[in-house]
């Protein structure tokens, strides 16, 4: 990685600009932060995926934060807690995972790029085909999975192999000549699947777009501005929305009989639900903004817990991110019987001082892995499991960025598996954790053997171009 005046310079002058608009030095450093965080994991093999997954990690570390500088909106976490110390911490957090991820993208060397290697892995139909049959089987996944409990990561890792599919077919619609009418009905299609599920799943969709649209970007290309701009403004949309309705949907959603398994029915309700929003007043927009902010800024929680420990309770020496990692090295497929590790929740009653609701109303309240750690090991000893954590994500990228010869293999892989394993700030170690090795192991392995088994054919057609090359007439041979 080679920086420049000119780097400097503008991170010098974007920092400063923000500290001097937001009239609060931490926002300067937040700016900063970010610059320097992409700057680290950005690759040079066309993929977005790790500076985009990372910089959604950084905004939900600093959102409200920037929310106050921007607007002069408070929420819960600005005018009931002490806020900046918790900032400050997932900052660090965000450098030393950006620094641990470039150690570990160079502990592997990148291939080659003029060896010769496979484009694309399947035909244009046959990614519709699997498409189709993908979304078919994904709510047929989702409902066995509680009923095996052994069988849960690894169903549930596979089911997220959907969204790997899904960003082919993205992909594919995306590459010139650019078809951005389908790649918006494709993406609405998912919407629609999303919105009317008991969780938030219209945003990974929209970030596959535009980690789609973004290998072929092209600064002068105003179609591709006008793209990037209607996602952005999608995302941030639909976010509002959600958060205005699903109060009222997820209690039909549990309370009303045979509500949850008809699609139909969900999407009636989200459209008159949507219809109610839609005549709420300036004010009530800026509440449910405000409620939007305070949920995607998991700070409240372990702002409260940073002034009980040590001062109230000692800190544990490692204890939560040893019973994590035991956890992970001890799945269920083979050790049925291992007991659950104990809830978000349980964490913020003892740490925060907080009665939140927990598991016994099927409810876990985000603590997340910052929080954990500063309660293990305190500072600055915190940054050390974080930055290694980095080491082994940036090495896996590189391990399978070298072991996948397909590029759309490894394209698709890698934009699945490091966004869901990077992108969330309030994960707590367990499962940040389990879900990256449930992805290297789960995905990247079945992965492995398919462009194996493919690179037959691909050495096959090979050879045979390499042999009618050596027998066909002198003149075949001319340019």
């Amino acid at each position: 990685m080679r920086v420049t005046d000119i780097d400097l310079i503008v991170l010098t002058v974007c920092s400063v600009v923000a500290g001097v608009a937001a009239n609060d030095w931490l926002t300067a450093a937040a700016v900063a932060t970010l610059m320097i965080c992409v700057r680290l994991v950005s690759t040079d093999d066309g993929l977005f995926v790790l500076p985009i997954a990372l910089s959604f990690h950084w905004m939900e570390g600093t959102l409200g934060l920037i929310y106050l500088g921007v607007t002069g909106r408070e929420v819960a976490a600005v005018y009931d807690s002490d806020y900046r110390p918790m900032v400050m911490i997932a900052l660090g957090c965000c450098l030393a995972l950006a620094v641990g991820i470039r150690l570990g993208l160079s502990l592997k060397k990148a291939p080659d790029p003029h060896q010769p290697r496979p484009g694309f892995a399947f035909s244009f139909g046959l990614l519709i085909v699997m498409y189709g049959i993908a979304i078919f089987l994904e709510g047929s996944l989702t409902t066995i999975a509680p009923y095996y409990p052994s069988l849960r990561q690894i169903v549930a890792t596979f089911d997220s192999a959907r969204l790997g599919v899904l960003f082919l077919l993205l992909r594919r619609l995306c590459a010139p000549p650019s078809r951005f009418g389908l790649v918006g009905l494709v993406v609405a299609t998912e919407v629609v699947l999303g919105i009317t599920g008991f969780f938030a799943g219209f945003r990974e969709p929209i970030v596959l777009a535009v980690l789609a649209m973004l290998e072929i970007f092209e600064r002068r290309n105003p179609r591709h501005w006008a793209a990037l701009a209607a996602a952005s403004i999608a995302i941030m949309a639909l976010g509002v929305l959600w958060m205005g309705i699903r109060a009222d949907y997820r209690r039909e959603y549990v309370q009303v009989d045979q509500f949850a398994g008809s699609r139909s029915a969900r999407l009636n309700r989200v459209g008159d639900l949507t219809s109610s929003f839609m005549q709420i007043d300036a004010e009530g927009l800026l509440r449910t903004i405000d409620q939007l902010v305070d949920r995607m800024w998991p700070i409240y929680y372990p702002a409260l817990a940073l002034h009980r420990v040590p001062s109230i309770l000692p800190h544990t020496d490692g204890a939560i991110l040893k019973a994590a990692l035991i956890h992970i090295v001890t799945p269920r497929v083979f050790f049925p019987d291992k007991g659950e590790l104990p809830s978000d929740s349980d964490e913020v009653r003892k740490y925060a001082n907080v009665a939140v609701a927990g598991r016994e109303v099927n409810t876990s309240i985000a603590f997340g892995y910052s929080a954990e750690a500063f309660i293990d090991f305190g500072l600055p000893l915190m940054f050390v499991p974080v930055f290694g954590f980095g080491v082994f994500v940036g090495f896996c990228y590189a391990l399978f960025r070298a072991m996948i010869w397909h590029r759309e293999l490894f394209v698709a892989f890698a934009t699945v598996s490091f966004w869901i394993s990077l992108y969330l700030f309030e994960r707590s170690w367990a499962t940040m954790l389990g879900v990256t090795l449930g992805y290297m192991v789960y995905l990247g392995g079945p992965i492995v053997l398919l462009d194996r088994f493919l690179l037959i054919r691909f050495s096959a057609q090979q050879a045979a171009d390499s042999t009618e090359l050596l027998f066909s007439p002198p003149e075949h041979h001319r340019v």
